[in-house]
């Protein structure tokens, strides 16, 4: 029997005869010969199969399968400057392992909340199936970043008996007979444990929001990456933001080029993206704002406007930073020269996708962290143990977040964040 190969190594078996297991994606005939495009989930390659290269029997077979059967092919890999990925397979002979009735996704345009109560079969497509394998590579990108930066995955727990980023925006969990716990809305106030042990380190898991949203920036279940260091401050933290960055979006234009073609995104606007990234302080967005016409006072946070409309005066991501105390959690160090602002940042990315990252310098201090868990009415016995990292050995400490969704979105030029998580949860979505 002919090997068994992928399609993603193809051109390894360039005029070899080779055996395809799949999925049969769409089928054309001319009458004298099939065109069969087949999937792996490795990719997508063509297969010719002629009458004389297949015998009468498993030719007029080959006419009437069905949309997504399973199938096994075997033929002669051939290169092709025409193809898609440049090589096809003069097909020899091919096997059904599972017939597919009335696929329901078919060529033809669908709507939104169809494809969505669908999504366990519209991950199929060539779309999505592009859209996954750099969701893939960005992650990748993102572990190999701080691996090889000598920082530790130490992972954070998604049951937590409180609040991290305010308590409107937590699930509630029945849990045994202690009551009620939460999932998780971040796993840094862990994770700032994690770096006294450890000294750096990175959280990657799911964090939850109950956030009631339906903007397309939006899901209730998405992926954080979270780094956090020990004797670190705001500006350690900005650089290595855009260092970040900078190394995933370069490694995604290196390995994953045919994804982003096959997703029409425009990669000179990608090609930008190198450090250093522009800072400017909430004070100068605000003005820039207001110089744009937009009717904001200093003081509010910013909404998805104004994030757009900051981010199109720069080619690349721009980090704000020193935003108001007030709109920022509870656990950021104010600004030592002006109180009233906390040492926080956020990262914008451009073409309006809005902050990929937000982070900062952390409250080091344990009485004026005890104030603030006070003034945000949180349960000062839940952050018991929190309190503690202050009392035994307290350091300068920073980190930051970065939501791996809304970076997919970025990187691939989608519309909505709903196509870049295979099963998306949104304000009214839990299906499939």
């Amino acid at each position: 029997m002919p090997p068994v190969a992928y399609i993603q190594d193809i051109a390894q078996f360039d005029g070899q005869d080779v055996t395809l297991r799949g999925w049969l994606h769409n089928r054309r005939s001319s009458g004298k010969i099939h065109f069969l495009i087949v999937r792996d989930g490795t990719g997508f390659i063509q297969v010719v199969m002629s009458k004389a290269d297949i015998g009468e029997e498993l030719f007029a077979k080959a006419d009437h399968l069905a949309q997504e059967t399973s199938i096994i092919v075997t033929g002669k890999v051939r290169a092709d400057a025409r193809a898609k990925g440049g090589y096809e397979l003069t097909g020899t002979s091919f096997e059904v392992v599972g017939e597919s009735v009335d696929y329901p996704i078919t060529p033809k345009e669908h709507g939104v909340d169809y494809l969505m109560d669908r999504r366990h079969l519209w991950i199929r497509s060539q779309r999505q199936h592009a859209i996954l394998r750099v969701r893939h590579e960005i992650i990748d990108a993102v572990r190999d970043f701080f691996n090889s930066r000598g920082f530790i995955l130490a992972d954070t727990p998604i049951f937590t008996p409180s609040a991290c980023e305010g308590t409107t925006t937590l699930f509630p969990v029945k849990y045994f007979d202690d009551g009620t716990a939460y999932l998780t809305q971040s796993g840094q106030l862990y994770n700032e444990a994690n770096a006294m042990a450890l000294g750096r380190v990175y959280a990657f898991g799911p964090t939850f929001r109950a956030e009631k949203s339906k903007t397309r920036r939006h899901l209730t279940e998405f992926w954080m990456v979270e780094p956090e260091m020990a004797y670190a401050n705001l500006d350690d933290t900005m650089t290595l933001a855009e260092q970040l960055v900078e190394s995933v979006v370069a490694r995604v234009l290196d390995k994953r080029r045919p994804e982003l073609a096959q997703l029409e995104r425009d990669t000179t606007k990608l090609e930008t993206v190198k450090t250093p990234f522009p800072r400017i302080s909430y004070d100068d967005a605000v003005e820039r704002l207001k110089g744009a016409g937009l009717p904001i006072e200093w003081g509010g946070d910013f909404g998805g406007t104004d994030e757009t409309v900051l981010s199109d005066q720069f080619d690349r991501p721009v980090m704000v930073h020193r935003y108001p105390a007030a709109v920022k959690a509870f656990y950021m160090k104010p600004d030592p020269q002006r109180p009233e602002l906390a040492l926080g940042v956020d990262v914008l990315a451009p073409e309006g996708y809005g902050e990929i990252i937000g982070g900062g310098e952390r409250l080091a201090d344990y009485d004026l962290l005890l104030q603030r868990i006070k003034d945000h009415d949180l349960p000062q016995e839940a952050f018991d143990w929190y309190l503690d990292l202050r009392r035994y050995g307290s350091v300068p400490h920073a980190g930051f977040g970065m939501g791996i969704e809304r970076v997919v979105a970025w990187i691939c030029g989608l519309e909505h964040v709903r196509e870049t998580i295979p099963y998306p949860r949104m304000l009214y979505r839990m299906y499939p």
